[in-house]
């Protein structure tokens, strides 16, 4: 009733109901559809073609498991217009033809392999069919071959036992007669020196003999057998004794003995006193080749002829011996080790004096090849003879090898370092002999820091040879630890920067006046190679060394910021030096202008003096000479009258127009106060302060230093008044050059205050000359 109530549906005709066909089919689709989802791999919830995020119990989801048509269409009359009805509807036949096509493509694409199923599940049948009926002739036949067998064995079993005895009988009377047959056996086995067959033959009749010699037959069987073995054990011994044979041959006749019964401790002792004399000959044909008159082989030569002769007939020994008298027992083993130790220690002596006189060569190539294979050669004997140590002492040979090149490049970089600082002094000194200008400073550090980047560069391509994976002791801890940290990199990288800086400070503490006959500009070159180092080139040599050797051990290095701080230092005082040096040069010439000079007989001023005019040029050139390698540096704000200020007996700049205007010849003024007050006011100057990296704190040091020796030396001297007159003139010039090259111009206005302010105060007739004479005089000089 209810479904008659709500009419008929969509696409519903008046005959159709629940219960007809029609309704079958969407179920039967519907059942396709799962089936298609399971071969395909499709989950449940599942359907290609919903959108993300859409709730799957939506019943008019196309897509969806529990889709409702009813509901759908009901949804689309009331939501849809009739065009888009009409668009819903094309849209949906299009669909239903394109999965119509798809399910028709997948069936013909899949016919085919329903065929060849079809066709392969027959086939199996057939053949199946087929084994069945092999299986039961098989069966068949198995029972018949078990019947036959049956009647086989009852028939024999009554001559089973004849035969046996038989049997039995047969085989006594075959050793009867080689019993009766040995001795003419064993002879002819003497004569014809098949030792090894009469020593079988006599084995496999001695326990039969020993057994039956009460009976007089074979009583008289094991005499003969005994006279003709002891002939055999003579001619075997003396065989053994001469020996011309090699070691294989002579342990055949060793074990041949043995076999006889002979003592196995006589024979171990004549083995090993035969092999000691094949072994020393090797060794005397080594020491032979490391003799005075012939030239001695390459390394790699040597070992090879060591390791083929004397190495190779040890392992031969060994094994003979191992394989010949195991029945010693420890005994045994400790006299082979006893025997291979002392030979072994001799070979090795031989092989470290060839080895040292590899030290002297560069190249490291043919080294490690040799050591290489001398340790290669020494693992089979290492192997054999454990309690020997022979592995364990070859691999300290390579280790104590190992470290002396190590030292060896060491001692070439620094080598290399000062042959560098050579040719530097040469470039330096040689355009003063010959008149003309040499390469400047900067191309000179620039070939000094390459050269000896590349020394240290070509010094660990070589040592890394000794770490190469093919060479077969790289792989030791040694090689892997304490050779890579504590040999290359605190050894050989570190070791050398820190001499190279104790090399560059010694150049301080050269003894003279004038720095002994250290350049100058050498103390410079090597402030700023230090400098550099400390800046980029220790960082980057150690980063190379730790990428080219992987150092893994856990030893203590030296940080890199250490190593920087101790370059840093060296190049401080360097530089510093520097400025004492330069400085004492031109406080030299300044002193004996001030000490050669009769200040009380001066005439009046009429030029600069020319040592202040030599003063500037040197201040100039070494301007120059620090500008090649360091920067600039930071100046103060210079004043607008720098180069227009002139000395007055009493200036000071901030005093001068205080106390000038009071001083007249009937009013003298009490100098000696006037010049402590000054010092009141005015800012102390440190002659040595520490030393910048830059060309202006340079040049202020050496100033600092000249201008402080001509106050001193002015102050042990009295002036008449020319003479006064003469030291401000001489200031005057002076300040119109040097305040340009220092960190603040009122250092030098108040040195240059100072020093005439105290050749004021040493002048009895103190008279100065006016600033406008002063100018001129300085402008014409």
């Amino acid at each position: 009733m209810a479904a008659a109530a709500a009419g008929p549906g969509p696409g519903s005709g008046p005959g159709d109901s629940p219960e007809g066909p029609e309704a079958e089919a969407p179920e039967r689709r519907r059942k396709a559809h799962g089936m298609l989802k399971l071969y395909y791999g499709l989950s449940e919830g599942e359907t290609a073609g919903r959108p993300a995020g859409s709730d799957p119990l939506d019943p008019t989801d196309l897509n969806g498991a529990h889709f409702d048509p009813e509901v759908y269409l009901d949804k689309l009359r009331r939501e849809c217009p009739l065009a888009q009805l009409m668009d819903s509807e094309t849209d949906m036949v299009r669909q239903i033809r394109a999965l119509d096509s798809d399910m028709q493509t997948l069936v013909y694409e899949n016919y085919n392999k329903f065929i060849s199923a079809t066709d392969t599940i027959r086939k199996m049948k057939n053949d199946f069919r087929k084994m069945e009926d092999e299986m039961d002739r098989l069966a068949t036949n198995m029972a018949v071959i078990t019947d036959f067998s049956a009647r086989i064995s009852a028939t024999l079993q009554d001559r089973h036992e004849r035969i046996t005895k038989l049997a039995g009988v047969h085989a006594l009377l075959r050793k009867l007669q080689f019993l009766f047959e040995l001795p003419s056996r064993l002879t002819k086995c003497v004569e014809l020196g098949a030792y090894g067959q009469a020593v079988r033959y006599q084995g496999r009749a001695r326990a039969v003999l020993q057994q039956y010699q009460h009976l007089p037959s074979f009583r008289a069987i094991q005499d003969d057998c005994q006279v003709i073995t002891a002939r055999l054990a003579q001619q075997l011994r003396q065989r053994f004794r001469e020996g011309g044979s090699g070691a294989p041959e002579q342990a055949e006749c060793v074990e041949l003995l043995l076999a006889l019964g002979e003592p196995a401790e006589e024979l171990c002792e004549e083995f090993l006193a035969h092999a000691r004399g094949r072994l020393e000959e090797e060794l005397r044909s080594l020491e032979a080749e490391l003799g005075p008159s012939p030239p001695a082989p390459d390394v790699l030569e040597f070992t090879d002829h060591g390791g083929s002769g004397f190495v190779g007939g040890l392992c031969q020994v060994a094994a003979a011996y191992q394989e010949l008298f195991a029945a010693q027992g420890p005994a045994g083993a400790h006299k082979l080790a006893a025997f291979a130790r002392e030979l072994g220690g001799r070979y090795f002596a031989l092989v470290e004096r060839r080895l040292a006189q590899e030290q002297g060569s560069g190249d490291n190539s043919l080294l490690v090849r040799a050591l290489d294979r001398f340790h290669r050669r020494l693992q089979a004997p290492g192997a054999l003879l454990a309690a020997a140590g022979l592995a364990e002492a070859a691999t300290e040979i390579v280790e104590r090898v190992a470290r002396e090149r190590l030292g060896h490049h060491l001692q070439g970089l620094r080598a290399a370092f000062l042959d560098c600082l050579t040719d530097v002094r040469q470039a330096l000194a040689a355009p003063r002999l010959a008149g003309k200008e040499g390469p400047g400073l900067a191309e000179l550090l620039a070939n000094v820091a390459s050269s000896v980047l590349s020394h240290i560069k070509a010094s660990l391509a070589s040592v890394h040879l000794f770490t190469a994976k093919e060479v077969s002791f790289s792989n030791k801890p040694y090689f892997r630890g304490e050779f890579c940290s504590q040999g290359v990199r605190e050894g050989l990288i570190v070791g050398f920067i820190r001499s190279m800086c104790q090399t560059a400070q010694s150049f301080c503490d050269s003894p003279g006046e004038k720095g002994g006959a250290t350049p100058p500009a050498l103390l410079l070159l090597l402030s700023r190679l230090c400098l550099d180092y400390e800046t980029a080139t220790i960082s980057y040599i150690l980063t190379l060394t730790d990428e080219q050797f992987l150092v893994q051990d856990q030893s203590p290095v030296t940080p890199v910021s250490t190593l920087c701080a101790e370059a840093r230092e060296t190049a401080r005082r360097l530089l510093t030096h520097y400025v004492k040096v330069q400085g004492l040069v031109i406080s030299q010439m300044l002193r004996k202008s001030v000490e050669t000079r009769d200040w009380l007989s001066t005439l009046e001023p009429r030029n600069v003096r020319a040592v202040m005019k030599r003063v500037v040029e040197d201040t100039t050139a070494i301007d120059v000479q620090v500008g090649l390698l360091y920067e600039e540096g930071v100046r103060k704000a210079q004043s607008s009258d720098s180069s227009k200020r002139t000395f007055s007996v009493y200036s000071s700049s901030r005093q001068q127009g205080r106390y000038a205007p009071s001083y007249t010849p009937s009013a003298p003024m009490d100098t000696n106060l006037l010049s402590n007050i000054q010092k009141l006011f005015s800012e102390r100057i440190d002659v040595f302060s520490p030393v910048e990296f830059n060309k202006v704190s340079v040049l202020t040091g050496i100033i600092k230093i000249s201008l402080k020796t001509l106050l001193e030396c002015v102050r042990l001297r009295t002036f008449g008044r020319f003479g006064l007159q003469q030291v401000q003139v001489d200031c005057h010039f002076l300040q119109l050059y040097l305040w340009r090259f220092v960190a603040d111009e009122e250092l030098v206005h108040l040195l240059l205050d100072e020093v005439v302010a105290s050749a004021a105060l040493r002048c009895p007739d103190p008279v100065p000359m006016e600033p406008s004479v002063v100018e001129v005089i300085c402008e014409r000089g």
